[in-house]
C-alpha cells in the first residue's frame, strides 16, 4: 500500500490522507511448461518439438518477460504493485510457482489459486494475491455450461470465485476467460452471455444476503464493454451515476468510445481486459475501499515498435516464431483509496 494525500474539500478545506490498493487482470497468452502432459492435447503445440519449439529457454525466457510486466504494474501509485492479479492462459500450478518465484518480483511472495478446469486446450484463470494485503477465506471454481454450443465438446474455462479480506475489506473476486469468438462474433455471443450468467446469478444471490456485498469481475471476455453479455446480462454501466449499490460500474466503457483497446486485431482495438467494481466499492465511505481510478497499463515497452502492428501489444510469437515479446493483450488496474485518518 502507499499512503498519499489529498485534499478534500468542505466547509473547511482539510488535507486528508489515504492509502491506495490496485488490483489487475492480465491474460499471460498461454503460459505453458515444456512438459507433455498426456491428458492434455492443448500442451501439444508448445514442448520443445511443437510446432512453437517451446523449449526451456524459449519458457525461461517468458517468465522472465511477464515478472518484468508484473513488476512494474501499478508501481507509480503503490509501490508495492497489485495486492491481487486476475490471471488467464495458464497451463497448471507449476507455471505459476515458476513465475512468482522469478527473481523481479520474488520478494512480494506472491501466492496464487488455481483449479483445474474443464477447457478444451488446457488453459485456466488463477489469481495471484499478496498476502501482506489479502488473505483467503474461500475459494471455489464455477463450471460454465456451454456442452450443448458444439465449441470443441462445449468445454471451456470455469470462473473462479475467491472471497477474501482485502486489507480489512471482505470483497469477492470473480476471474473469468469467456469462451472466444472463433466461428464468428455473433454465433458465439450466446457462449458469452451464458458465462456471464454464471458470476450474475451468484452476485445477486450475495447481494440478497448482504446489499453491502463487494464485487470486483475481471477478465478476458472476448466482448468489449458495450457488448450485450456485459451491458445487458451483467447490466454494468459506464455512468458512475446509472449505477445503485447493488449494480456494476464498468469504468473500462469510457476507455473504449474513446478508442483505448487491449489488443488489436483487424487493423482495430479491442478492450477485452475488463475489471468492472460493485456500488458498494463506488460509493464506499472513507472507511472502506472506494474506487479511485482505472488503467490500461500500455506503456511503450510493451508495444510493438514496427510494422504492420506497430504500437499494439508486443506478444511472444510472430506465427510460430518466438519474437521474445510478454502478451498479445495489455494489463489492466483499477485503484482504490481508503482514508487513513
Amino acid at each position: 500500500m502507499f499512503c498519499c494525500s489529498f485534499v478534500a474539500t468542505t466547509i473547511f478545506s482539510q488535507k486528508k490522507n489515504y492509502v491506495v490498493s490496485a488490483i489487475a487482470f492480465y491474460n499471460f497468452e498461454n503460459l505453458f511448461d515444456t512438459k507433455d502432459d498426456p491428458k492434455n492435447w492443448g500442451d501439444d503445440e508448445f514442448l520443445p518439438n511443437g510446432p512453437y519449439h517451446y523449449t526451456n529457454e524459449v519458457y525461461n525466457q517468458k517468465l522472465h518477460n511477464l515478472a518484468t510486466v508484473i513488476q512494474q504494474l501499478g508501481t507509480e501509485i503503490t509501490p508495492d504493485g497489485p495486492a491481487i492479479i486476475g490471471t488467464a492462459e495458464i497451463e497448471n500450478d507449476q507455471v505459476l510457482q515458476d513465475l512468482v518465484a522469478q527473481p523481479e518480483i520474488k520478494n512480494r511472495e506472491y501466492k496464487f489459486i488455481h483449479f483445474d478446469s474443464p477447457d478444451s486446450r488446457g488453459i485456466d484463470v488463477a489469481m495471484l494475491y499478496n498476502p501482506k494485503y489479502f488473505r483467503v477465506l474461500n475459494a471455489r471454481a464455477l463450471f460454465v455450461d456451454i456442452k450443448e454450443s458444439g465449441e470443441k465438446g462445449g468445454k471451456t474455462r470455469d470462473v473462479l470465485w475467491v472471497n477474501g479480506i482485502l486489507s480489512g475489506d471482505t470483497v469477492n473476486v470473480f476471474v473469468n476467460h469467456w469462451p472466444s469468438r472463433r466461428g464468428g462474433e455473433a454465433a458465439t455471443a450466446p457462449l458469452r452471455a451464458k458465462a456471464a450468467g454464471v458470476s450474475k446469478r451468484i452476485i445477486d444471490s450475495l447481494n440478497t444476503l448482504n446489499p453491502n456485498t463487494r464485487v470486483f469481475l475481471m477478465g478476458d471476455l472476448n466482448d468489449d464493454p458495450t457488448d450485450p453479455s456485459i451491458s445487458k446480462v451483467l447490466k454494468a454501466k459506464g455512468d458512475k451515476k446509472e449505477v445503485n449499490a447493488n449494480g456494476l460500474f464498468n469504468p473500462f466503457v469510457s476507455f473504449y468510445k474513446n478508442g483505448i483497446g487491449t489488443l488489436g486485431y483487424n487493423d482495430s482495438w479491442s478492450l477485452f481486459d475488463q475489471i468492472m467494481l460493485s456500488g458498494s466499492v463506488l460509493n464506499s465511505t472513507d472507511n472502506n475501499w472506494r474506487f479511485y481510478k482505472a488503467e490500461v497499463f500500455n506503456k511503450e515497452f510493451l508495444k510493438n515498435k514496427f510494422g504492420q502492428y506497430k504500437g499494439y501489444p508486443h506478444r511472444s510469437f510472430d506465427g510460430n516464431t518466438w519474437i521474445n515479446g510478454y502478451s498479445d493483450h495489455f494489463p489492466t488496474i483499477v485503484y482504490l483509496i481508503k482514508a487513513t485518518n
